[in-house]
């Protein structure tokens, strides 16, 4: 049986467009309101889903990104909660590959075996852990094979020869490729210069398709992603800070513009895939 990233990139590589996908953070700035923003990115055109799952020191993301973390934990959300929601989201959308970005303290806390188990039956397809090295990462791979995860791993922009023949060996579902060293965030745009050759040398390994992703703000990134081989582009500060307007503490303040704005910038996003 294919999996379900298998059958998009499929379907998309015969309509001839990459895949967008948009990062948002789960229980952000509440499970209910984070649930409503799933909907209207995905009514919206986005062709997967990649979740986080809240933490208290997320060292490969950036201020944007940090905010949303802090905001959900401020409203007291935890793993339970994310895997709740992970439920809604599959039970809503059957056919939609979801991935997680989860950082490797929750699998460590939680056991691995357990973990993967858990939100593999939530209804999750992957798990990238951003601070859990391909070298290091044979545990995590054994688990998510037992849990049928997908692994993935990133493939990052001045990278050795050896850590991208593992990333493409071991990746299954996509490869997360970063267009610039550094953290998340749209302070420093995503920058195309290497990513070709980055692509390339990802791709001289086999392995499974590529979606570049860090400072992926507007549309001229996302067909400038394509351009370079990459099979798509995930984008998530630049949500968050669209999502930063309509949100005071803990509270959505205007529903309707949030969804309005949101659906135009994937709407936006996804055309540049074409």
């Amino acid at each position: 049986m294919s999996t379900r990233y298998e059958k998009l990139f499929t379907d998309l590589a015969e309509k001839g467009e990459g895949a967008f996908v948009p990062f948002l953070m789960l229980g952000d700035p509440t499970p209910a309101d984070a649930l409503e923003i799933v909907r209207t990115v995905v009514e919206a055109g986005a062709d997967a889903l990649e979740l986080g799952v809240p933490f208290s020191d997320p060292v490969a993301d950036g201020p944007t990104i940090q905010t949303s973390h802090i905001r959900a934990l401020d409203g007291g959300v935890t793993v339970d909660d994310a895997l709740n929601q992970i439920r809604t989201i599959r039970a809503e959308f059957p056919d939609l590959p979801i991935g997680m970005l989860i950082y490797g303290n929750v699998p460590f806390t939680r056991g691995l075996d357990h973990f993967y188990r858990e939100f593999g039956e939530a209804g999750a397809d992957s798990i990238l852990l951003p601070d859990v090295p391909v070298r290091e990462g044979a545990p995590f791979i054994a688990a998510a094979e037992r849990a049928g995860v997908d692994p993935i791993f990133i493939a990052p922009a001045q990278a050795a020869e050896s850590t991208l023949e593992g990333v493409a060996a071991h990746s299954r579902g996509y490869i997360y490729a970063i267009s610039r060293d550094g953290v998340t965030g749209t302070e420093r745009e995503s920058s195309v210069t290497g990513l070709a050759e980055v692509v390339e040398n990802v791709k001289r390994f086999g392995g499974a398709p590529i979606l570049l992703g860090f400072g992926i703000s507007s549309p001229q990134h996302v067909a400038d992603a394509i351009a370079a081989g990459a099979s798509g582009a995930i984008s998530g500060s630049a949500i968050t800070k669209i999502m930063d307007k309509y949100i005071e503490g803990n509270s959505v303040t205007d529903m309707p513009g949030l969804k309005a704005e949101l659906g135009e910038f994937v709407s936006a996003m996804k055309a540049a895939t074409r």
